[in-house]
């Protein structure tokens, strides 16, 4: 009963029914509460998004694997504390991390969402020491800005090191696999309870030559002095007529000489051969024996003894899926009238080989074959991981490159790659996201929409895709992809920051805060979500809550910079780090208009003048630029150039809602100060 509830909840599992999942798993460890059943509750419960129930069954277990799911459904509640605690106790220092590479990534990544970066980057290290595949964890410290080249990662050493593990458990494998057949062969003579001397009789081998095949021997059971055997004549069945065609593996018995008993008791005169030999291991059990075998030993007349001609063809059109093999029949010995059971097992070094027949082709004996098929097994599993590892080495450097924010140096990377492996959704996005960051809004517009289109369920990276048309001023498509989105899934984070990027271009700060709020709520481990809250607090002049929100996002990733950005924005330290971004790429406008903005808030006027001079160098066509200069030369009661920015601003053709923005701004340059409010305009240019 257990077992086959057991097998049923792993059945609904693997067809996702995760609800009778769950119910069977419950009447299992009602009826059966080992904690093997629980972990597989759990297991239940997890797929269902039920983190609560498997905390509550699991909380006080030990075994590792218990301590591995218990930690996973603190870490879906969020319970980092306890989820570390799990997987490495305080007070036991020397246990090892469970579920290995897998234990190690868990726990660094709660390392990194609790704000220690170098214990995070030893556990994800350690992940990939165990497990050189196991990408995540190589992803995580790209993030973190301290992976090592991808080259060393995945490199020919990894790939050998991989090679040998792989082979080395295959070894294992096939070695018990061995040991276990040399037990059965042991254990013949304790079955059958013969005399040594009908023991020494039933395992005495004889060669004979083969006709045709001079080298191929064959063993046979004897018949000492006239004797008849305990074991009458073996032979296997004809094969039916949809069997015939088949490519077939050597048939049972293939090695033993077939005898057939005379009227008279005597011995043949000549045995007839079934066919070339294969060391075969065979499994004699009496009906005393551990386990039974139906069938029957049967004795043939003489009449019944099929040609050699006829048994041969025979021979190669047994199915090759038959491994295992069953036969019987009543053989009776004259003297004693004992009966044996008798099972021949065809075990193979490799049970999986769809044909092992033992004929000599081209030449090649059974054992050259043989090695020469594991060979070519362990070549192709070699080449297998050197191209594996030449694809993780290109797509881990260019991520890695990508997250150094050295754009142009990923972006060869990633060109690199084959044309399959380049037109996939995930290259696409991080292609789409490096031009983001060179501010090449078109060229990432272009990847972002191919890669959507090709993987129109992909939504990792849709909402700097959002962002993109945000700053395109795509109104229209921007509410498409919202839209899209959402349909596919609206309790993803990225949907809600589309949605909320849609109003944000229409300047309804306060309903696009509540569809980034909902992005928050969904996954707060979504530092942008948190960022663009930020950026939105800020618009509606609620400084306080916009720096908590910039800190939070950077509590999920402190190398967010746009999280950065908003809370320098207004003190010096801000200065500071656009001096840097300025001096990492000269040639991106971004910087150089935050720094102006920077320079804006702090009051320095003829700075931030000096630094748009030197931006209309590089993009000379923003009219983002024209309005923030004509808003200084405001400021500075400069009041005909003020104009005169402001007019080539709206030359330039803004978004239409900057349109009336500008107009107003414009149309207020001669009014006095005590008629105007600076600081909305201030927020809104």
């Amino acid at each position: 009963m257990e077992t086959l509830m057991v097998d049923r909840v792993h059945g609904s599992l693997r067809l996702f029914m995760h609800r009778n999942a769950v119910f069977l798993c419950e009447r299992l460890c009602a009826q059966f509460p080992a904690e093997t059943n629980v972990q597989l509750l759990a297991t239940c419960y997890l797929h269902n998004n039920q983190p609560y129930a498997a905390y509550h069954i699991l909380k006080g277990k030990k075994l590792p694997e218990s301590r591995y799911l218990f930690a996973m459904s603190c870490f879906r509640m969020n319970l980092l504390r306890e989820a570390e605690e799990a997987l490495c106790p305080v007070n036991e220092p020397n246990i090892e991390v469970p579920s290995g590479a897998t234990g190690h990534y868990l726990l660094g990544v709660i390392y990194r969402y609790t704000g220690r970066v170098e214990a995070a980057a030893e556990q994800f290290v350690q992940a990939l020491t165990l497990d050189p595949l196991l990408w995540a964890a190589y992803e995580e410290l790209c993030i973190l800005g301290v992976a090592e080249d991808a080259n060393e990662c995945f490199s020919e050493a990894t790939a050998l090191r991989l090679q040998q593990e792989l082979t080395s458990t295959s070894n294992v494998e096939k070695s018990n696999f061995v040991n276990e057949n040399r037990f059965l062969s042991s254990n013949v003579s304790a079955s059958f309870g013969d005399s040594p001397k009908q023991i020494k009789q039933l395992h005495a081998n004889t060669t004979a030559e083969v006709s045709g095949y001079p080298h191929v021997k064959s063993t046979a059971l004897h018949m000492q002095n006239g004797a008849p055997s305990n074991l009458s004549q073996f032979d296997t069945p004809s094969p039916t007529s949809t069997q015939a065609s088949g490519i077939a593996p050597p048939p049972l018995f293939r090695n033993m000489h077939a005898y057939q008993n005379t009227a008279g008791g005597n011995a043949p005169s000549k045995p007839k051969v079934n066919a070339p030999n294969l060391t075969l291991r065979r499994k004699y059990i009496d009906e005393a024996g551990l386990k039974k075998v139906s069938g029957r030993l049967f004795n043939q007349s003489s009449d019944s003894v099929p040609r050699r001609s006829a048994r041969l063809s025979r021979d190669t059109t047994i199915n090759s899926n038959s491994n295992i093999s069953q036969f019987g029949g009543n053989g009776t010995d004259h003297s004693s009238g004992n009966r044996y059971h008798v099972v021949d097992e065809m075990w193979t070094d490799n049970v999986t080989s769809t044909s092992s027949s033992t004929s000599i082709v081209d030449g090649r004996y059974p054992e050259q074959e043989k090695s020469e098929r594991v060979l070519s097994q362990d070549s192709k599993l070699a080449i297998g991981i050197r191209e594996l590892m030449a694809l993780l080495r290109t797509l881990g450097e260019g991520y890695r490159l990508s997250c150094l924010f050295k754009c142009q140096e990923a972006l060869e990377v990633y060109r690199k790659l084959p044309e399959a492996q380049f037109n996939t959704g995930w290259v696409l996005c991080q292609v789409g996201k490096t031009y983001f960051e060179l501010v090449n809004y078109l060229e990432a517009d272009h990847f972002f929409e191919l890669a959507h289109r090709l993987s129109p369920c992909t939504l990792e990276g849709m909402d700097i895709y959002s962002t993109v048309l945000y700053h395109l001023n795509e109104e229209m498509r921007l509410s498409y992809l919202a839209q899209d989105l959402v349909s596919i899934d609206r309790l993803s984070p990225q949907a809600w920051c589309a949605v909320g990027n849609c109003f944000a271009l229409r300047k309804d700060h306060e309903t696009a805060l509540k569809n980034f709020q909902r992005a928050v709520q969904l996954d707060s481990r979504v530092a942008y979500a948190h960022t663009l809250c930020g950026h939105e607090y800020s618009a509606l002049e609620d400084y306080e809550n916009s720096i908590k929100l910039y800190r939070s996002a950077l509590q999920v990733d402190e190398r967010h910079y746009n999280a950065w950005y908003g809370l320098g924005v207004r003190n010096e330290e801000a200065l500071e780090m656009m001096e840097k971004a300025i001096f990492a790429d000269k040639k991106n406008p971004l910087p150089k208009y935050q720094k102006a903005l920077i320079l804006l808030g702090l009051q320095k006027y003829p700075d931030a003048l000096d630094e748009l001079e030197r931006l209309k160098e590089i993009a000379p066509h923003e009219s983002s630029m024209y309005a923030l200069m004509g808003k200084i030369y405001k400021q500075l009661n400069i009041l005909d150039k003020a104009v005169f920015c402001f007019g080539i601003a709206l030359d330039l053709k803004p978004p239409a809602a900057d349109v009336a923005i500008i107009k107003s701004a414009m149309e207020k340059v001669h009014l006095p100060d005590e008629l105007m409010d600076d600081d909305d305009d201030d927020d809104e240019i």
